[in-house]
């Protein structure tokens, strides 16, 4: 069985993003992808509370690890709904998807 150990990396996301920004196009590019980042941001999130490695979601999923590197990319791969109920499933969650009414400004 993989390596169930996880140690994050410290990354301090909003000066990352702060600092990215004052490059020319990346906000517009950054914002297009809200969602993808958003969701990607979840998938990490939750594979970090379970304590697991890539490696070890990838074992629980039947996939590779480089796999779940792609998985966890925002904007570089769209994953089904299926994908993401095995990645949900492996790291001790749920999905939930739903539809949200636009708010008119």
């Amino acid at each position: 069985m993989a390596d169930l150990k996880f140690k994050p990396v410290p990354h301090n996301h909003t000066e990352f993003i702060a600092r990215a920004r004052l490059q020319p196009g990346f906000s517009q590019a950054y914002d297009d992808l809200e969602l993808e980042y958003a969701v990607a941001s979840q998938m990490l999130g939750a594979r970090t509370k379970a304590g697991l490695t890539q490696g070890a979601v990838a074992e629980r999923m039947g996939t590779t690890k480089s796999a779940i590197s792609r998985l966890e990319s925002a904007g570089r791969h769209t994953p089904s709904l299926a994908t993401l109920k095995k990645y949900a499933a492996a790291v001790g969650c749920d999905l939930e998807v739903k539809l949200v009414p636009r708010t008119v400004a």
